[in-house]
């Protein structure tokens, strides 16, 4: 039995400018509905609050799709997702690839038939370019395996409510081919990041984002290839609270197992 996708929005964080100028939360939202691609490339390097925000998106992607399923794979396994290592869809270090061939085994289901549910699957890969990158020193043949399954979610994944959400700190050409990196709807890059990672990703603004200065949790957000906007993650005021929706949206039931 199909499960209807309603119309969700998840607020990605508040546009920086209003933030310094106005002192006004003006939010970043985006429309997680299946006409829009929700693929998500989140950029930083140390320092620049990518944990903090991949853990904001997570605790709201619980809120606003209730009936979802969320797939978590940390390849760093360090402290900083500590509070999840007992749910039952975290994957830490090389258990991640397992994360990864549960949700593309979902989307094969769905794109055979076998599997008529349409309710919203996310992966969240923390770390995904490091992974690549040790899988390409060890196995290149698996390693290629990996980057197609990914290029399949990205590729067919916003018609059948699959959607991967990529976390690294430079998104090299190495481990994503064929111009992967132009199948994400949304492309944020947080912090005082590199010359080269605004080339990668966003070439045609690069001159006007390289006049920026940003502190952790700030930076640019791409939506959908064309709207450039400026973005600050704000620090919640209940810590624990988001790490308990984080905790309960890896571990309950989707709907058709409950």
């Amino acid at each position: 039995m199909m499960t209807n996708f309603d119309v969700h929005y998840l607020t990605l964080g508040c546009n920086l400018d209003t933030w310094n100028n106005h002192g006004k939360k003006e939010a970043i939202s985006i429309d997680l509905s299946p006409q829009n691609n929700s693929h998500m490339l989140l950029c930083g390097m140390s320092g620049s609050g990518k944990s903090y925000m991949e853990q904001a998106i997570l605790a709201k992607l619980s809120l606003a799709e209730p009936d979802g399923e969320i797939f978590f794979a940390d390849y760093k396994g360090d402290d900083s997702f500590l509070h999840l290592r007992n749910c039952s869809r975290y994957y830490s270090y090389l258990d991640s690839l397992c994360a990864l061939d549960a949700v593309h085994s979902k989307l094969l289901m769905r794109q055979s038939g076998e599997d008529t549910t349409r309710n919203p699957v996310t992966l969240i890969f923390d770390e995904y370019m490091a992974a690549v990158l040790n899988l390409l020193a060890q196995d290149k043949k698996n390693a290629a395996a990996v980057m197609g399954k990914v290029s399949e979610i990205l590729l067919l994944g916003r018609s059948l409510s699959v959607r991967f959400i990529c976390v690294c700190q430079r998104p090299d050409a190495l481990a994503f081919p064929a111009g992967s990196r132009l199948n994400y709807g949304i492309v944020c890059v947080l912090g005082a990041a590199v010359r080269s990672i605004y080339e990668m990703l966003l070439p045609d603004f690069r001159e006007e984002v390289q006049g920026r200065q940003f502190g952790r949790g700030e930076g640019v957000v791409l939506l959908q290839g064309s709207e450039l906007r400026y973005i600050k993650v704000p620090t919640v005021q209940d810590s624990r609270r988001m790490k308990e929706l984080c905790a309960a949206a890896l571990s309950r039931r989707p709907p058709r197992e409950a």
